[in-house]
């Protein structure tokens, strides 16, 4: 049985990856879905065998390569019968010469939104639920205010911050030709658009999706996390405008985060308002 192609989904949290993944699904060549165990087992597996290791003398890098290999094909064996697999991890921005050295030919797409807006979207997740003290924050202090709450998802190490310098690192690396970036605005507004551009850019044949019944749920991850509804997918895909929950000041600082509007400097193939591919001008 021919082995499947792996490609990656990454990007900013609350930016359409889970969405993305349940249009994906339709097709039943591929399979896709929320975030996945696998990048935590890379990165311990390196952990494991890397230097500081009392096994890292044990084990040479083709052997390190061929373990975290073996790793996809032993997590998604139950899903042998696909021929194109998308595992979904904010971390994989920031290991792209890893999976770029295992699997050459794999794209990585990363679902990018103003940052604004993805926190906006998370503080609309924390006021749904005010008798639940979710996991996204350390301490009660941490999870405090709106101010606080923002500054803590922002440093490197947490939520949003760790996804934007992944991506960033990612944008401007040297392996950003095998990066697709896709806004949710343009998503979600444009399904039917947008697709068939991302199965250009892995080279996979075009397939006729249902863009009105979208199906995605994961209930028990989602009450575990103390958010319930956060990767829930609603049947249609539209967008829907509103305004921010967050005060003006805070939505104008994060507003500012968004450097992928601006290509240059970077081989990233960009999908975003008033952009396509390369940067130009839709």
């Amino acid at each position: 049985m021919p082995m499947p192609h792996y490609h990656f989904i990454s990007g900013l949290p609350r930016s359409g990856s889970t969405l993305l993944a349940a249009i994906l699904r339709q097709n039943p060549r591929f399979t896709a879905g929320m975030s996945s165990p696998v990048g935590g087992f890379v990165t311990a597996i390196l952990g494991q065998v890397s230097a500081n290791s009392e096994a890292s003398s044990q084990v040479n890098n083709q052997q390190r390569k061929n373990l975290l290999t073996g790793l996809f094909d032993s997590y998604y064996q139950a899903e042998a019968d696909k021929d194109t697999i998308f595992d979904t991890n904010r971390m994989w921005c920031a290991k792209m010469p890893t999976i770029m050295d295992m699997f050459p030919n794999a794209k990585v797409i990363a679902c990018v939104r103003n940052v604004a807006w993805v926190m906006d979207s998370i503080e609309r997740q924390f006021r749904s639920n005010p008798y639940e003290n979710t996991k996204l924050f350390g301490n009660n202090m941490g999870r405090s205010t709106v101010y606080q709450r923002c500054e803590g998802l922002a440093q490197h190490e947490q939520l949003v911050g760790f996804a934007w310098a992944a991506l960033r690192e990612a944008f401007y690396g040297e392996n950003a030709k095998s990066l697709l970036v896709i806004d949710y605005e343009l998503l979600s507004q444009v399904p039917e658009k947008v697709i068939p551009l991302i199965y250009d850019f892995i080279g996979e044949p075009q397939f006729q999706h249902d863009f009105d019944h979208v199906e995605y749920d994961a209930p028990d991850f989602d009450l575990q996390l103390g958010i319930p509804g956060m990767h829930r997918v609603k049947p249609k895909v539209e967008f829907t405008e509103r305004r921010t929950i967050l005060p003006p000041d805070l939505f104008d600082k994060y507003s500012k985060m968004s450097f992928w509007t601006d290509p240059s400097g970077s081989a990233a193939n960009v999908i975003a308002p008033k952009l396509t591919s390369k940067g130009n001008e839709a």
